[in-house]
């Protein structure tokens, strides 16, 4: 006789795995569930959807001059990035600083500004 003709196979396999692994291996998974289980489990699914959904809206792509981009870069307070002394484009971030506090780039910052920041501030500017 073949183990898997035996009807009393099932039972066998289910005792060995609750003598290996515990009792609770065995257990009818809905044999502890109960309303307020199952209320707090769809408060989990509920908070897992939205935040699913912001995630969807911040990552869509959307076309913007025939270039597609996250819509969370359009959400995002623009910074200047080009330099309007010299007109030089850049994304380094050490001329982000000098773009807010100076309105030039860190080469005219060095050039035009380093020690005449009185002149700057009044409104002079290099043709």
């Amino acid at each position: 006789m073949k183990k898997h003709d035996d009807p009393n196979y099932v039972v066998k396999v289910e005792q060995a795995i609750a003598k290996k692994y515990g009792e609770e291996t065995i257990q009818n998974p809905r044999g502890n569930w109960d309303e307020e289980k199952e209320k707090e489990y769809e408060e989990q699914l509920k908070k897992l959807a939205e935040k699913e959904r912001d995630t969807e809206d911040r990552d869509e792509k959307i076309e913007v001059d025939g270039v597609l981009m996250s819509r969370k870069l359009l959400n995002r307070e623009t910074t200047k990035r080009s330099c309007p002394v010299c007109g030089a484009y850049s994304f380094k971030i050490r001329d982000d600083v000098f773009m807010n506090k100076f309105d030039c780039c860190y080469k005219c910052y060095i050039q035009w500004v380093d020690g005449r920041e009185d002149r700057w501030k009044t409104g002079w500017r290099p043709e």
